[in-house]
């Protein structure tokens, strides 16, 4: 007989969530190598004024300060949320709506057989966009209907399959579409988020009499539908609408256990995930200088073990305990030791360690505003 933990660990929700947290991460990070491939130089590296305009690339500075202003907003949440939820929930849906889009824009371009280009973004408001699509395609107007009915039918329904899918999309486009410049960089990211995550989940009910991540996580906000119905005084049909559990998890109903959801926060997949992305990149990069004809994944490959092996961790002692864990306090360790390990026996600590990418240019060009 074996202990119930075990028995959790093997459930559809568990196994939901690893395959969907490691296959986002190795999508996402797929994406950002085509998105390198565009740009990259014969020997891999990336001129540094060619860089996409829709590319979020962030620096030392920017990574140190990202915890402290998620802990803001998690305050702001956990103190206003009732006066909050309209607007978070609006913006939330919108960005998400987006980001479905974002993913689905590269399905219908093959299925329409338009521009094969990874930068072609099918809308002009997205960032740029290659001439023969011009600022407006057909694959974009059905990715774009798509994600309008994924989001409405979501607000309508609010059924996890939906949510989860609107989570999908935020993950592989912050993936894809934000960067660390260096090892550095994710290394002052990922420490800064580890601290952040166990002071929130461990520590904070001290301070405030609850869990405020917790709280924040499993809070469920008023439907919009319900809000602008209420607000024409039809209160009758307002009350149809569900409550929405925001779109910042992933969640996956257990079979075993009535009622029982399996949930891991989106920034446990997309902050290590940003890792994972980098290493990848610095694979690629290694391989095009080693002037070889294809590359291996050697640094992508055991820093996604280590992940695999930290959300293993993580769900074994949640099921233990009977206690939130904070995920990345497991997954932190397990990606980066693995990648710093490889690197000093390989020989490219140094080298990871600053921008390894990116070459200065010889002229900068001029930026051009069009009307």
């Amino acid at each position: 007989m074996y202990p119930e933990w075990v028995a959790m660990l093997t459930d559809t929700s568990r196994l939901a969530i690893f395959a969907s947290a490691v296959g986002l991460i190795v999508h996402g990070s797929r994406q950002s190598l085509k998105l390198d491939e565009d740009e990259a130089d014969e020997n891999g590296a990336v001129i540094a004024n060619s860089r996409q305009s829709n590319l979020q690339i962030l620096d030392s500075k920017q990574a140190l300060f990202l915890p402290i202003g998620a802990s803001v907003s998690l305050l702001m949440l956990f103190y206003f949320f009732d006066s909050m939820q309209f607007l978070f929930t609006i913006f939330s849906t919108v960005i998400a709506g987006f980001a479905v889009a974002a993913v689905l824009l590269p399905v219908f371009q093959y299925l329409f057989r338009e521009c094969p280009s990874s930068n072609c973004s099918g809308f002009a408001i997205w960032g740029r966009y290659c001439e023969c699509c011009g600022p407006l395609s057909l694959a974009g107007i059905a990715s774009a209907l798509v994600a309008t009915l994924v989001v409405v039918t979501w607000i309508l329904t609010a059924h996890w399959a939906l949510m989860d899918a609107l989570g999908f999309g935020v993950c592989v486009c912050m993936i894809a579409y934000v960067r660390v410049s260096s090892l550095k960089v994710s290394t002052v990211l990922l420490l800064g988020l580890l601290l952040y995550d166990v002071f929130w989940v461990f520590f904070s009910s001290a301070i405030f009499n609850s869990n405020v991540m917790l709280d924040v996580a499993t809070k469920e906000a008023e439907n919009p539908v319900s809000v602008v119905i209420n607000k024409m005084n039809v209160k009758s049909a307002g009350k149809s609408a569900p409550q929405l559990s925001l779109p910042g998890k992933l969640i996956f109903p257990s079979n075993n256990v009535q009622g029982h959801f399996a949930m891991l926060g989106l920034g446990d997949i997309v902050m290590p995930g940003l890792l994972l992305c980098f290493v990848m990149r610095f694979d690629y990069y290694k391989a095009k200088q080693d002037k070889t004809t294809g590359f291996k994944y050697y640094y992508f490959t055991i820093a996604l073990m280590g992940y695999a092996v930290g959300l293993l961790m993580a769900s074994i002692v949640s099921e233990i305990t009977r206690h939130a864990q904070p995920a990345l306090l497991y997954l932190v360790p397990c990606t980066l030791l693995p990648v710093f390990l490889l690197a000093r026996i390989q020989g490219d600590l140094e080298q990871m360690w600053k921008d390894p990418f990116t070459v200065p240019s010889e002229k900068p060009e001029k930026e051009i505003l069009t009307v």
